[in-house]
């Protein structure tokens, strides 16, 4: 008989031909019957007959094995697709048209795409449990590659093609990755020399482009195209189903509480770490996401962010399950993509809508004297007619733990009420006059997304005031991502709406961790099914964030709106707000603590602010590191200075800071602190020089770090 030492992943039956003793362990099947052998027994087995080698394979309980289902019964996050295929399958379900070549995949289609690749990832070694790196950016084949690796039971480990090579050799070789996905063959280049030494590299897939430009590292490694993958895995699929091949496997399902991705988290400060999220937690999110974002079947989609990052990530999965159209896009292609392409949803962070406001705002600027005036006046009155409808409808937050009496409720709602009758006649003249014109530029037609970062208020206003819907939501890689948004029924603006389903919330006080009553701001906690399984090869970390009753504490500053019965802000009853987050935290010399995000966003409603970090740690008073926005300065300069003179292009360093220094007290004189020095710079902050986060969020400790000495200097 001859022997085989199994591995994890490994079943194995085999034939006898001659009695043998067995010193290995392991579990072995004959003629049917399991017997367990022990390396302290020898066993002997004789049998005449042929059994077939059977080798376990892990998979998708639906996906693979023809079977439709309910959402219900869904185990495994590639589960969704046989469902969405049966209810959808003619229906286009991307859209990839700035890759070579175009794609458009429907619902079929983009099944099969995903079960070849995942035959062809079987083909060339991989196992359930281990780990695929797959660095690369939204596409319509970064979707079949994610879907591929979780169906064969491996764990994807995912980052953008943006990210240092140092970066992405820190996360492959921490996730103990065997195998490399990426973007294309330029990417690879960038990053090949560095893997091929350093890097355990089993096979390398390139999901664009071919293998004719690849630079040749020292050390050979496999490297196969994303076609050749899915041919290869499209024969063997063909093979088995004409021939009795299939049959030497046996079939173990994902389990709910398996790993499904590593997703290293960007991180303001300090090295990423890598969130384990299970197949359940992504299921949470796919299941609820629909009482937030009601989508149907057919509706359009503009896909923008990288597909790796959480907040995509779940949007995108649960979309797929409502038959919805999607569309990949960039910030170079958006504002074209939005008029032409006039999607239903826009899924995207905050500084996409700052990008459109301020767009919005310049193209009024640009109009002639006339326009201009008449656009901004009739803006304002819907401004004040909004506000007083929300009054009225019971949207505006309070802190105050206590109802107002019922008279002066009952007084301030009829007064809101009158006033907003006066304005309603000026609000829909410009509503037809300009709201519409501004909608159709912008073509989101039922609503804005926004996550991953805070949503400024004047922005929120603004969108509100021209009737487009902007939804905030909250969550954090490690609640997969989203745990509460606003609901199109009440959309509070200032606050990122109620929990999702079955998910706590609660807020405790920063000092000593006594739970805090509502309206009182402290530490943000949150506890369900969308938190995290820990992160990887770090339980010390894990242990920090999670406590033993599986609290997460989120880092974050917030209160819980309290409930009240009359009044304007009768329907906020337990929504959350959040107010920046806990490390943050200014401190100043004086002992004063002070919130920067409050005085950021207040800045940056100026259109000469492209950029800014409050800093002032330890200092007896705040500064703040500035970008200027240079053009709009000239264009101010022209007016202001020298109206006569057109060549006054190029500002002088002393003109600039005090252009920027006064309208950053002008804009912030209503904060609780003022803003003292300022440090003007060239360099924008940005994702390229390390500055800004994938998601677009500023690292402050990286800016401080960089301006070290000139904010000494600004200091003395």
């Amino acid at each position: 008989m001859a022997s085989t030492s199994l591995g994890p992943s490994i079943l194995v039956s085999r034939f006898f031909s001659s009695p043998r003793e067995f010193q290995d362990s392991g579990s072995y099947k004959v003629l049917g019957h399991r017997i367990c052998v022990s390396s302290r027994l020898v066993v002997r087995v004789h049998c005449e007959s042929r059994i077939q080698e059977k080798e376990l394979r892990r998979c998708s309980r639906f996906l693979e094995r023809s079977s439709s289902l309910r959402s219900s019964e869904w185990k495994a996050v590639p589960d969704i697709w046989r469902s969405s295929t049966d209810k959808y399958g003619d229906k286009v379900a991307v859209v990839d048209p700035y890759h070579d070549p175009p794609s458009t995949l429907t619902y079929k289609q983009l099944e099969q795409e995903i079960l070849d690749f995942v035959e062809g990832l079987r083909a060339v070694g991989v196992k359930a449990d281990e780990k695929i790196a797959l660095f690369a950016d939204n596409s319509c084949r970064w979707l079949v590659a994610d879907q591929g690796i979780m169906a064969t039971g491996a764990v994807n480990v995912v980052r953008g093609s943006r990210s240092s090579v140092e970066e992405l050799l820190q996360i492959y070789c921490h996730s103990e990755s065997v195998g490399l996905v990426v973007d294309n063959t330029e990417f690879f280049n960038r990053i090949a020399e560095t893997f091929s030494y350093k890097a355990p590299l089993r096979f390398v897939i390139l999901l664009w482009g071919d293998k004719s430009s690849l630079v040749t590292p020292g050390r050979q490694t496999p490297v196969y195209t994303y076609n050749e993958i899915k041919n290869l895995g499209h024969e063997r699929r063909v093979k088995f189903a004409g021939s009795n091949e299939a049959g030497k496997y046996e079939y173990e399902f994902i389990d709910p509480d398996d790993t499904a991705t590593i997703m290293y988290s960007s991180g303001t400060t300090g090295n990423p770490k890598g969130v384990m999220l299970t197949h359940q937690n992504l299921l949470h999110q796919i299941r609820n996401l629909s009482d937030f974002v009601p989508a149907e079947a057919g509706e359009r989609f503009l896909s923008m962010l990288p597909s790796w990052h959480a907040y995509e990530r779940a949007c995108e999965y649960f979309i797929f399950t409502c038959g919805v159209e999607q569309k990949y896009t960039s910030i170079r292609f958006l504002k074209d993509d939005l008029k032409r392409y006039q999607p239903h949803y826009l899924i995207s962070v905050p500084l996409v809508y700052e990008t459109l406001y301020s767009g919005i705002q310049k193209q009024i600027s640009a109009s002639s004297a006339t326009r201009k005036f008449l656009a901004l006046t009739l803006i304002k009155v819907s401004l004040a007619y909004t506000e007083m409808r929300r009054i009225y409808e019971g949207l505006c937050l309070t802190k105050n733990q206590k109802p107002p009496m019922y008279i002066v409720a009952l007084v301030d709602w009829l007064w809101a009420r009158v006033a907003a009758f006066v304005l309603w006649p000026m609000h829909m003249l410009a509503e037809k006059l300009v709201h519409q014109k501004i909608r159709s530029s912008i073509g989101i037609s039922k609503a804005g997304v926004s996550g991953g970062g805070s949503l400024p208020m004047h922005i929120d206003k603004f969108f509100e005031a021209i009737g487009v819907n902007v939804q905030n939501g909250y969550g954090l890689t490690e609640t997969s991502p989203v745990v509460s948004a606003r609901r199109l029924s009440c959309n509070i603006l200032g606050s990122v709406g109620h929990p999702i389903k079955d998910t706590e919330f609660k807020i405790v006080d920063q000092e000593t961790g006594t739970n805090l009553p509502p309206g009182s701001k402290g530490i943000v906690k949150v506890r369900g099914p969308p938190v995290m399984k820990g992160y990887y090869k770090n339980p010390l970390a894990t242990k920090q964030v999670i406590d033993e009753q599986g609290w997460l504490n989120t880092g974050d500053m917030g209160w819980i709106a309290p409930h009240h019965s009359t009044g304007r802000s009768r329907s906020c009853g337990g929504v959350i707000v959040l107010e920046g987050r806990a490390k943050d935290t200014i401190v100043l010399s004086t002992g004063e603590n002070v919130e920067p995000l409050e005085i950021e966003e207040a800045a940056m409603r100026s259109s000469l602010i492209q950029q800014i970090v409050v800093i002032g740690q330890d200092q007896r008073r705040l500064g703040a590191i500035i970008i200027p926005n240079k053009e709009a300065a000239e264009g101010v300069a022209k007016h202001k200075i020298s109206p006569v003179d057109p060549d006054v292009n190029e500002l002088s360093k002393e003109t600039l800071t005090s252009m920027v220094y006064e309208e950053l007290r002008k804009w912030t004189s209503e904060c609780s602190f003022q803003v003292g020095p300022v440090l003007i710079v060239d360099e924008p902050f940005t994702i390229d020089n390390g500055f800004m986060t994938p998601t677009m969020k500023i690292r402050r400790d990286k800016v401080v770090d960089q301006y070290k000495d000139e904010i000494d200097r600004l200091y003395k």
